[in-house]
């Protein structure tokens, strides 16, 4: 196998891509004012999950927040909501991958499952960042978690449909990216 069909650099692609669309789409739904209600950056990260190894996908979804909060100072540094995001991300990925296993009959298990281990993950360190800044801990995760409700509706509509759409292309999906 020459280095065009490296399976290395089929990933690293597929990440950039996926980083690309984790930085750009917040930009595209923060121009509408639709940011923090769908979580556009969530979207391409849980999608990795699906798509990638488990260590590329936690990566890049560690990556991604962090690299946004540099260039475009969204997420903020301070507070952390942008390590918080990287953690949500992180576990995003990483559930969906353990689950998933490139088999299309845990897709909904996948999906749920990484859905809400991702929101408890925001939860628990939405608490701590409202503690940390003084805030009413309970208050800030409640609204984080109603805010963030939008998104969540848009994860279970398009990552079903995009995962079905790649599946019907051989090769796209990686069965063996466990």
């Amino acid at each position: 196998m020459g280095p065009a069909h490296s399976p290395r650099l089929r990933w690293i692609i597929i990440n950039a891509m996926i980083m690309a669309l984790g930085l750009t789409l917040p930009v595209a739904f923060h121009a509408v004012g639709l940011g923090n209600k769908f979580l556009p950056m969530l979207l391409p990260l849980l999608l990795n999950g699906f798509l990638s190894p488990l260590g590329w996908g936690v990566l890049t979804g560690a990556l991604t927040p962090l690299v946004s909060a540099l260039f475009t100072g969204m997420p903020p540094l301070y507070p952390p909501v942008a390590v918080a995001m990287s953690a949500e991300a992180m576990v995003l990925a990483g559930v969906a991958r353990l689950i998933y296993a490139g088999r299309r009959s845990r897709l909904w298990p996948a999906l749920i499952t990484a859905i809400i281990c991702g929101r408890l993950t925001s939860a628990v360190l939405s608490w701590a960042i409202a503690r940390m800044v003084g805030l009413p801990p309970a208050l800030s995760v409640g609204a984080s978690m109603l805010q963030g409700l939008p998104g969540v509706a848009l994860q279970l509509a398009v990552i079903p449909w995009v995962v079905a759409a790649l599946s019907s292309r051989r090769g796209l999906l990686f069965e063996d990216a466990s």
